[in-house]
């Protein structure tokens, strides 16, 4: 396939004095009647201010990562957790049937994060809550596993789906890495920087569709870029609470 380039006019926006949000829906410009791809549900890219407060609120039939790029946030969910997340401390929330949280901004920094919603592989699966400390807040120029199916990654997905991340310094080239499974789909998103793949050139909040054919990706200027990989033909639940289709609603 042709790559396809998502840019930031394709997401939504919220934004209430210190909080902000722009929210990518995947699949919603494919017209494939999906608004995510295989796994991936949805992905939030939240800027808020310190102090600001996200009070209890409930998910269900998600599996929510919380990728941290800045700030400090507090964490409290209703199966006993109380956890500080920073850039080393990532958390996963694997919702399943009844599961509610909330989010308190700590600290001076601002929150610069993505809230990535995948697509478990049933409804009403077991509430389990995931936390894992990296060594790095980044990895420098090589690509990362954060997220993938049981055994095959630090936070554990209950779906076919992989998350990977690197730091690309400036002038440098990274290939992809190997797809786990032949025929995967892939999106890279530029969560800040300047990248390009060949002649599609992505700058911050901006992303690209991939298959599973070899892509180099080249930084104008140092770039973090997340890398999500789904396995498109393994069946999902797309009934999830944030991360289901919202063009079937």
């Amino acid at each position: 396939m042709t790559p396809v380039k998502l840019d930031r006019s394709v997401k939504r926006t919220h934004r209430t004095g210190d909080f902000g949000i722009e929210i990518l829906f995947p699949g919603m410009t494919l017209g494939q009647g999906d608004s995510g791809i295989g796994a991936i549900g949805r992905i939030d890219q939240a800027l808020i201010g310190p102090g600001g407060f996200v009070a209890l609120h409930p998910h269900r039939d998600d599996e929510i990562l919380t990728y941290m790029r800045g700030g400090t946030m507090l964490h409290r969910d209703t199966v006993g957790n109380e956890e500080v997340l920073t850039k080393t401390r990532l958390m996963l929330m694997n919702a399943g049937h009844t599961f509610q949280h909330e989010e308190k901004m700590v600290g001076t920094e601002d929150i610069e994060a993505l809230q990535i919603f995948i697509r478990p592989r049933a409804p009403a699966l077991e509430p389990m809550v995931q936390f894992h400390d990296f060594p790095d807040a980044i990895s420098q120029d090589e690509w990362r596993l954060i997220a993938g199916p049981k055994g095959e990654a630090p936070l554990e997905l209950r779906a076919a789906a992989w998350v990977q991340d690197s730091h690309l310094s400036a002038g440098a080239k990274l290939a992809l890495p190997a797809v786990p499974v032949p025929g995967a789909m892939r999106l890279l998103y530029v969560f800040a920087g300047r990248a390009s793949v060949g002649t599609k050139a992505l700058c911050d909040g901006e992303s690209l569709v991939l298959d599973d054919e070899a892509y180099v990706v080249e930084a104008q200027a140092d770039t973090d870029l997340v890398l999500f990989t789904t396995d498109a033909s393994v069946p999902v639940f797309k009934g999830g609470m944030f991360s289901g289709n919202v063009l079937a609603r």
